[in-house]
């Protein structure tokens, strides 16, 4: 299996594997019907259909996660995370996955 791991401050945090090796991988976990071909680069129309991020600080706070705790987990600066939650950015698609996946949004988390 072709796996790349990515590490931070010396601690395994991502693993990358390839196309065919994911698709098995969310077959065998029973994830549905892998996305043969699938495009993963963000457009338009997935972001006209995901929930408005003016409601992250109100999440993450559901949560009882201070600033610092979420950004940490899904890989970001505390800075950046407060210029998507104050609506300044708009995260990218591997960001919004990590959002979704801390926070328990669905929407988020939809392919790209």
């Amino acid at each position: 299996m072709g796996i790349q791991v990515i590490s931070r401050d010396g601690q395994p945090e991502y693993a990358v594997v390839p196309w065919e090796q994911y698709q098995a991988l969310l077959k065998a976990a029973g994830q549905g019907e892998p996305l043969a071909g699938a495009n993963t680069a963000s457009s338009a129309t997935d972001s006209a259909s995901l929930p408005n991020f003016s409601e992250l600080a109100r999440l993450r706070e559901g949560k009882g996660l201070a600033p610092e705790q979420l950004a940490r987990s899904v890989g970001i600066s505390p800075v950046y995370l407060a210029l998507i939650e104050s609506g300044e950015r708009q995260p990218d698609a591997a960001i919004r996955r990590s959002l979704a996946w801390e926070l328990g949004v669905a929407g988020w988390s939809e392919p790209s």
